[in-house]
């Protein structure tokens, strides 16, 4: 089991990179609207389609009424409230549920922004790390299975609640201590969570 560490080691290594880069639940929402002020080219995402313009953010209140949409755009401190309209063609409004990271791909109709798309902004998980579902995780702490369960959501949400058994290091702790937060045991499956698929 031995030779099996150096390659743990990379995979948690590649793990605690991806939390860091993409973040995890209560982590900044950010726009990807082009910016008037400035003049840089656009991100890719709104370049895919010669007209396409998103925004990337967390979603605020959703009118089933009115046909409305509020997303938070922008670095935390400077965050801003935009209203999307949608209609019946609009994709993926089922992805459109409040405190949800998500981008809307939306067209302009009479000076309105009008969602064409929703979809969810979803953690990639790097090379040598796999998912593991709900009940796989119930049987593997059922069966007793021999693991250490980690919380990586901000330490303030892991004392509200947390799963049984689970430690806190969260993505700020791993950015700081590296390999130093983890468990001195090398030789466990180690399993980490935050606050959803986002």
């Amino acid at each position: 089991m031995n030779r099996f560490i150096p390659l743990q080691k990379m995979a948690l290594g590649l793990l605690l990179l991806s939390f860091v880069m993409t973040g995890c639940a209560g982590q900044k929402a950010t726009s990807s609207a082009p910016q008037p002020a400035a003049p840089a080219a656009a991100p890719a995402e709104t370049t895919a389609k010669k007209d396409a313009l998103s925004y990337k953010g967390i979603v605020g209140d959703v009118s089933k009424k009115a046909k409305t949409i509020s997303i938070a755009v922008g670095p935390e401190g400077k965050t801003e409230s935009m209203l999307v309209l949608f209609d019946d063609k609009t994709k993926g409004i089922e992805f459109a549920k409040k405190g949800d990271s998500v981008t809307i791909v939306y067209a302009m109709r009479d000076q309105q922004p009008v969602a064409v798309s929703i979809k969810p902004n979803l953690a990639k998980l790097p090379e040598g790390v796999t998912e593991i579902k709900t009940p796989e995780l119930q049987e593997l702490i059922a069966s007793k299975a021999d693991l250490v369960l980690i919380d990586a959501r901000p330490e303030s949400r892991y004392a509200q609640s947390h799963l049984p058994g689970a430690i806190s290091v969260s993505v700020e702790k791993m950015a700081k201590e590296m390999a130093a937060a983890l468990p001195k045991e090398k030789d466990k499956m180690l399993i980490f969570y935050c606050g959803g698929p986002t």
